[in-house]
């Protein structure tokens, strides 16, 4: 009775062992088994042969898409355990069938895979069965199937042994490894929920910490394989139904990785591969007909076998479940965040330099996804904030900084990107498009000219390290010049940076004659300049290489105006207005030009139009609005900056700055035409304003000042606002810091006040005699009378 009582003991620790892989701790249980009970030859020699083949595969790992190893001593010793274990045929059937799994299993190892089928050929593996069955046993079943789909993987097409038929031997390839991957998640459960009882009825005594479960070359097979062929044979919808049954599975410490792995791939097929119209819930039944699936091989999208025992998945009330393929690849990666920050490996010891990297590998792929899925949602914010919990993988990681950096910038904080943006100068110091990225934020809404000269100056002083892009470097230096001398305020300064921009933008032209942009903005400088002609030439020569680039266009017509060209300029804005009908700052030029060449009826139409569109587009019929008064003009304060801002040049693309977008606008900067936004509104002039003002031409009445304004989330871009007791003009010969200024025009406005005086004196004239009329009549009358 003792001895059979000690017997019972021993197998229970066995069966603990197996189950927890202790497989150090077999031998010694197997002597004191043998001692105890001589009857156990057998089952001693099948755990002497489990527990030498388990050492070598722990010793020898099997690697993904490595082929099977050959004989070794070590595998002819368990080949004669198992062989004598089953020859004398004394062990019961369920440890009969352990020993034939175990020798199809070191069969595949030593390469005679015909054998292994031969060996689950005569245990019937469905027959196996999964419910109270012992821990350890689930995981050789699963390792089985594992097994066997490998096997039927490796044998030739056409073998005798085999089916003849390609889909039939496909889909029991498939079956063998959903088996496989569905008992391994139960054994993980399974093995989980063991170990958190035995370490809760652990005596209170500190002892040996319990072992991770490791998943292991076949059941890690058996989880990943059958999606990757699903996927490989065109059938994304089974593809994409395993990766959500193994996800909604419960989640145990040995899958973690696993679950981050398949959540980061599904995300990924989820952005890639999928659209909203071939999207079906997780909760749903996959379409029968999916425009998904190769059309060649359709094959069924349900499961033809069942289990009598199926894993855990997690259920509940109130779960969240997505209803969009965004959706749901945006909670996924937001838990592969969440589980890469968690598991993160941040030490720099040499020893852990390859766990390090390829946590950084992981972490990398995931936000990378996340800048997909957030920026097709416009959700710039949340990518940032996402980007500032990676930093803790960004020491010295250029990549992650780059995409912070760019994350802020389209999230519209601009002076944090530009922070960031010197950091990673300081990791790629011979990137030229960095200072670039940094002076359009300097020289936008943050009106950082000094930093972003220095910017500018960093890509002219790469030299040949920057040659296709040394024209944006200079193209940049002359945007910075030209805003310096907007914001100057003594005359000789302001001739000093004019010049300079000038020879910047001269220099850009001369190193880049193909980019309308360079062409573009000399045309513009020699404007502030006065130098219409030259002006003209350029401006053309900008329009023969983007001839629908609107900006182009609206300054042509400007310096036609300032021309007196009124007819050709009226004629060259219908032109661009028919390729941007929508364009408010070529229909207020419009309005001008039909004042002067058609008439205020005419103009007033045109006015009315660009009512209708404002109401259009800023949905001025809302509620809300009634009761404020003029909801209009409160629209027009509240919207002008928008309206008047443009963008800056794309100093990343090296071909060409930018070119036209589609839509009503295209994307093309432009930096020192006016953007003609509203109607003049009035403004109170303060009495230490300068009494003598700057004139300018028929299309406005007076400059005072440009500033930038702000940006928008993606664009950076740049607005002059020229404004004079509210009037708005519409003219670089006039909105442009004046040096000179011809006396034709201040002698015509001369002429006007006098006009208007001598007007009001002869009316005061006559007045005085009329009253002189009168008093004389009256005199008369009472003489009369008396």
């Amino acid at each position: 009775m003792t001895a059979r009582k000690s017997g019972s003991r021993l197998e229970t620790e066995i069966e603990r062992c197996r189950s927890e892989a202790q497989w150090d701790k077999i031998p010694e249980l197997v002597r004191q088994l043998s001692a105890k009970l001589i009857s156990n030859d057998d089952l001693g020699e099948l755990l002497l042969g489990e527990a030498k083949l388990q050492q070598y595969l722990k010793e020898n790992p099997i690697k993904q898409g490595a082929s099977p190893r050959g004989n070794r001593p070590r595998l002819v010793e368990v080949r004669k355990h198992l062989t004598a274990a089953l020859d004398r045929g004394n062990l019961k059937p369920d440890y009969m069938q352990e020993a034939s799994l175990l020798m199809a299993k070191l069969s595949y190892v030593e390469g005679d895979h015909r054998e292994a089928l031969s060996q689950y050929s005569r245990v019937n593996l469905d027959q196996l069965q999964l419910v109270g069955t012992p821990v350890y046993r689930l995981s050789m079943i699963a390792e089985a199937y594992a097994t066997k789909g490998l096997c039927l993987e490796k044998i030739p097409f056409g073998s005798p042994a085999l089916s003849n038929r390609s889909v039939d031997r496909d889909q029991e390839i498939i079956t063998c490894y959903e088996k496989s991957g569905d008992i391994a998640l139960i054994y993980l459960q399974e093995a989980e929920k063991a170990i958190s009882a035995g370490m809760q009825n652990r005596s209170p005594k500190p002892g040996p910490v319990a072992q991770e479960q490791e998943l292991g070359y076949f059941l890690e097979t058996g989880l990943q394989r059958a999606h990757v062929i699903h996927f490989k044979n065109g059938n994304l919808t089974r593809g994409v139904g395993r990766f959500r049954e193994i996800l909604r599975a419960v989640e145990t410490r040995t899958t973690q990785n696993l679950r981050m792995t398949i959540a980061r791939q599904l995300a990924e097929i989820l952005l890639r591969g999928m659209c909203d119209q071939s999207y079906w819930s997780p909760l749903e039944d996959p379409p029968h007909h999916s425009p998904l699936d190769d059309p060649l091989r359709q094959t069924s999208h349900t499961k033809d076998y069942a289990l009598s025992r199926r894993p855990r998945i997690y259920s509940g009330e109130n779960l969240f479940c997505p209803q969009e393929n965004t959706e749901e690849a945006l909670l996924l990666l937001l838990i592969s965040e969440s589980m890469a920050n968690r598991d993160a490996v941040l030490s720099r010891i040499p020893e852990h330099n390859n766990d390090r990297i390829i946590s950084l590998q992981s972490a990398s792929v995931v936000y990378d996804l996340l800048t997909i899925a957030l920026g097709r949602r416009g959700q710039y914010e949340m990518l940032s904030e996402c980007l500032e919990r990676a930093m803790k993988f960004a020491f010295e990681e250029f990549h992650l900084w780059y995409q912070l950096a760019l994350s802020l910038m389209a999230a519209g904080k601009s002076a944090r990107a530009v922070k960031v943006l010197k950091e990673c100068i300081r990791l790629k110091p011979d990137d030229p498009t960095i200072p670039l990225l940094a002076v359009k934020l300097c020289i936008g809404n943050l009106h950082w000219l000094e930093e972003g000269e220095r910017f500018a100056q960093m890509v002219l002083d790469m030299g040949e390290k920057a040659a296709e892009f040394r024209a944006k470097g200079y193209l940049a230096v002359g945007l910075v010049y030209s805003l310096r001398a907007t914001d100057a305020s003594l005359r000789g300064m302001q001739e000093e940076y004019q010049k300079k921009a000038l020879g910047a933008f001269q220099r850009a032209q001369s190193l880049s004659p193909t980019d309308h942009l360079a062409a573009f903005y000399l045309a513009l400088q020699l404007a502030v300049s006065r130098q219409i002609p030259e002006a003209l030439g350029y401006v053309r020569q900008a329009l023969q290489l983007q001839g629908d680039d609107v900006h182009c266009l609206h300054l042509l017509a400007l310096l036609l105006s300032a021309q007196k060209h009124y007819h050709d300029a009226l004629n060259i804005v219908e032109m661009a207005l028919s390729e941007y009908p929508e364009n408010f700052v070529l229909l207020f030029t419009k309005v001008k030009l039909e004042t002067l060449c058609r008439g205020p009826e005419e103009a007033l139409l045109t006015c009315k139009h660009m009512l209708q569109i404002w109401k259009s587009c800023y949905n001025l019929t809302n509620p809300s609005d009634s009761g404020r008064g003029s909801s209009l003009l409160d629209r027009a304060i509240a919207d002008r900056r928008q309206l008047n801002a443009m963008t800056l040049p794309d100093f990343s693309d090296p071909e060409t700055a930018s070119s036209s977008s589609s839509g009503a606008e295209p994307v093309s900067p432009l930096f020192f035409v006016p953007a003609l936004y509203a109607p003049p509104l009035p403004s109170h002039t303060s009495k230490a304003e300068p009494s003598l003002k700057p004139t300018g031409h028929a299309f406005c009445d007076h400059a005072l000042h440009r500033r930038p304004s702000s940006t928008s989330n993606t664009l950076w871009r740049v607005c002059v606002v020229i404004q004079s007791h509210g009037v708005v003009c519409s003219s670089p010969a006039c909105c442009l810091p004046l040096t000179t200024r011809t006396e034709t025009n201040d002698l015509f406005t001369h002429l006007q006040v006098c006009v208007c005086v001598c007007v009001c004196v002869c009316v005061c004239v006559c007045v005085c005699v009329c009253v002189c009329v009168c008093v004389c009549v009256c005199v008369c009358v009472w003489a009369v009378v008396a």
